[in-house]
């Protein structure tokens, strides 16, 4: 018999294993035809210099709430603290869950913040914050960080999607998480490290006759736009002409192409090879990858299953960060690992824990940021936020100035002023290089 330990919110009555899956479609066909032709929008100079300095970021979603006492923040031998051992990492003085060895092993890259409070106990209304730093509200959507991440520093025009979302149980154009940015912004999701639906051509057309079609396609849309031109009009044309190009491109999504040695070092689970995708589409120039490890909703048996899922998060996720750092990425890629909030610090009656707010954690690395840093911390065991107490809106501008990005600036090519972080928050400026 399966075991429950979810809360059985919307998002995992629909599958655990694919919070935000139902609202994707194929990136093929129909779901391509909504990528905006928008590149006109983008400020040249800025485009141009941040591009030059190759800024990139890759963000992991542990889907459903990590417990930050059985990861980034343990508290053994409190009430509240669990069966685990907080272990020693390559920083000295700071320690980690011992369910998270190798990583404890990267500690000199990684940065922890011990003193989050969103104060959003809600699957989806915490995602939404924490992914674009406003609180959800129905009278106005905000694009999520890769999408701004995709606006604001990937080249203007290339084959590559601006952000790739690799998942498990999905694929497709996310047509919301991009908000008013639009659609050529939104992310690209890759089902089970699988490439894009309907990349490759039917092996019954040949590549001449396929040309012969794309150039009846052009010359119709051209006659079209020259009476009746539009910004539709061109996101159509502009969608067919990106699909063209990614298919081209079709091997960065082929991880079998990567040596035996690196997927036997990153393992054959999901999770692992996903890892491997991300650092292939990230050297192959891809702007930002969000990477989405679900199953952390632990309102029941909470200990056994962090032994399961961090024993599958730990060894891929430190082996990316080390592989980035020997190639030479990692200072110019901003790592993020995040959740939609935390776990309770008190144990239920079904050993597990419930949603917490109010005093979490999150890890990052890499571009703009320093190295071995432990921003704020909670009380003794953990139920509140004692030293340096920040929220999602202080994340968001943080995440946006480590890449470059002046995150009190408007959005450029929107038809009226939005700034791009919320005015109430600001950058964690210790965390910043």
């Amino acid at each position: 018999m399966a075991r429950i330990h979810t809360c059985g919110s919307i998002e995992h009555r629909i599958s655990r294993r694919s919070l935000l899956a139902g609202m994707l479609g194929g990136v093929g066909g129909s779901g391509l035809l909504h990528v905006a032709g928008l590149s006109r929008l983008i400020e040249p100079a800025m485009a141009a210099e941040l591009a030059a300095q190759q800024k990139r970021a890759l963000i992991f979603f542990l889907a459903g709430g990590v417990s930050q006492l059985e990861s980034w923040d343990p508290k053994p031998g409190t009430d509240t603290g669990g069966p685990f051992l907080a272990i020693p990492t390559s920083v000295p003085g700071v320690h980690i869950s011992e369910l998270l060895p190798y990583t404890a092993q990267q500690m000199h890259r990684l940065s922890l913040v011990r003193s989050i409070n969103t104060a959003e106990d809600d699957h989806g209304k915490g995602a939404v914050f924490m992914e674009t730093g406003r609180r959800d509200s129905p009278a106005q959507r905000y694009p999520a960080l890769g999408a701004v991440v995709s606006r604001m520093i990937a080249p203007a025009a290339g084959a590559l999607p601006g952000y790739v979302h690799i998942q498990p149980g999905g694929g497709g154009v996310n047509k919301t998480d991009a908000a008013f940015l639009g659609p050529k912004f939104a992310s690209v999701g890759v089902d089970n490290g699988k490439p894009p639906a309907n990349l490759l051509r039917p092996g019954d057309l040949t590549p001449a006759a396929d040309q012969q079609r794309n150039d009846i396609r052009r010359k119709l849309n051209q006659r079209f736009t020259a009476r009746r031109r539009s910004a539709d009009t061109e996101a159509y044309s502009y969608s067919y002409d990106q699909a063209l190009q990614l298919m081209e491109r079709a091997d960065v999504f082929d991880i079998s192409k990567e040596s035996p040695q690196d997927q036997e070092r990153y393992g054959s689970h999901d999770f692992g090879r996903h890892c491997l995708l991300a650092r292939r589409l990230l050297e192959q120039g891809l702007t930002c990858v969000k990477v989405t490890h679900t199953n952390y909703d632990t309102h029941s048996e909470n200990f056994d299953f962090h032994i399961e899922q961090l024993g599958e998060f730990d060894r891929p996720f430190a082996t990316l960060i080390d592989d980035l750092a020997q190639r030479g990425l990692l200072d110019s890629t901003l790592v993020i690992v995040m959740s939609e909030f935390g776990r309770t610090p008190h144990i239920n009656h079904l050993m597990g824990r419930d949603h917490w707010s109010r005093a979490w954690s999150v890890a990052l690395a890499g571009c703009g940021i320093q190295k071995g840093a432990v921003i704020g911390k909670t009380n003794e065991n953990g139920t509140a936020v004692a030293d340096r107490e920040i929220d999602a809106r202080h994340l968001f501008h943080t995440y946006l100035r480590a890449l470059g990005v002046d995150s009190t600036a408007n959005y450029p090519g929107v038809n009226r002023p939005i700034p791009i972080g919320d005015p109430a928050g600001s950058a964690i400026a210790e965390l910043l290089a």
